[in-house]
């Protein structure tokens, strides 16, 4: 008996331990202390609010309402303590690293718009006051003068990149900024390889795979950004390259679909929804033939 009581508490203690584990979400100080390098506006946060409508209102629910889906752990109101206490920093890293049944929204939003969001949250929060980060980049570089070039090497299979800023006048090369390239797909984007840091002469090189899907020229839309917001400020290139796959892409309007019309709807809806009139239609046929044999029985007892 006491070897199977040692047992039971040893489970629900590793229940317990698990369940706070998972519930408990540690941030690191560097990510925690970050800032927005732009001051929050009404603009920002109204771009914030379509953001959080498409991608965040689905789980947290309508703000204010505590009409969040009831998960575990429970996603929260932007509205409360809980969500409020967090720094702005906190609050960016959840929204891009994601955790449990939240996703990480790194490759399907870009940092302004991960800052309006936050921008948006802290809109229901009157004693909240912004600290926005200083751009180092301003000391080194003139203001926008920063950008991204991208080259094809179709032999190699390559993407060579560069990024290069104004400096006094002249473009000069920028050696240690760290690019991220994505394939767009249908929904979100997808990595091509891990961010890579630029060499000396401001140059940087992905490998690409041989089997990405194209359209059906085998162009892909491809998309490069600069990691470091608080340095350079948010720096991107949206291209079209040649190096996939030829592949038709169906329109979603193409293909028998739930949200097609009715002559494309699926096959097992089209018979599921026959099948439930001609079941409606008989069960009132059948109500209508009691109706007349109840008339007609009655009628024989009234002529008897």
């Amino acid at each position: 008996m006491k070897i199977i009581t040692t047992i039971l508490v040893t489970v629900l203690s590793f229940t317990i331990l698990t369940a706070q584990s998972e519930s408990e979400w540690v941030v690191p100080a560097e990510d925690s202390a970050k800032l927005s390098t732009f001051a929050f506006t009404e603009q920002s946060v109204e771009s914030g609010e379509e953001v959080y409508m498409a991608n965040c209102k689905s789980c947290h629910g309508n703000p204010g309402e505590m009409n969040y889906l009831k998960l575990q752990p429970e996603p929260g109101d932007i509205t409360t303590e809980k969500i409020q206490r967090n720094s702005d920093g906190e609050i960016h890293y959840k929204v891009v690293n994601g955790k449990g049944a939240m996703p990480g929204f790194a490759n399907a939003l870009t940092e302004t718009e991960i800052w309006n969001v936050v921008a948006y949250i802290r809109s229901f929060n009157d004693a909240y006051v912004q600290k926005v980060a200083t751009k180092v980049a301003e000391s080194a570089f003139e203001g926008q003068g920063i950008s991204i070039a991208l080259e094809l090497i179709k032999e190699k299979m390559e993407i060579l990149g560069y990024v290069q800023g104004l400096k006094e006048g002249n473009e000069e090369a920028i050696a240690g900024a760290e690019v991220k390239l994505f394939a767009k797909r249908y929904f979100g984007k997808l990595p091509i390889e891990s961010p890579k840091k630029t060499n000396k002469e401001g140059e940087v090189v992905f490998a690409l795979p041989d089997d990405l899907p194209g359209d059906s020229s085998g162009l892909v839309n491809v998309f490069a950004s600069l990691s470091n917001q608080e340095l350079y400020g948010e720096v991107s290139i949206d291209t079209t390259l040649a190096f996939g796959v030829p592949t038709r892409k169906p329109g979603l309007t193409e293909q028998r679909a739930m949200w097609n019309v009715a002559s494309k709807a699926p096959i097992w809806l089209i018979l599921s929804y026959s099948f439930g009139v001609l079941l409606v239609w008989v069960t009132i046929f059948y109500v209508l033939l009691q109706l007349r044999r109840i008339y007609l029985l009655g009628k024989k007892l009234e002529d008897s």
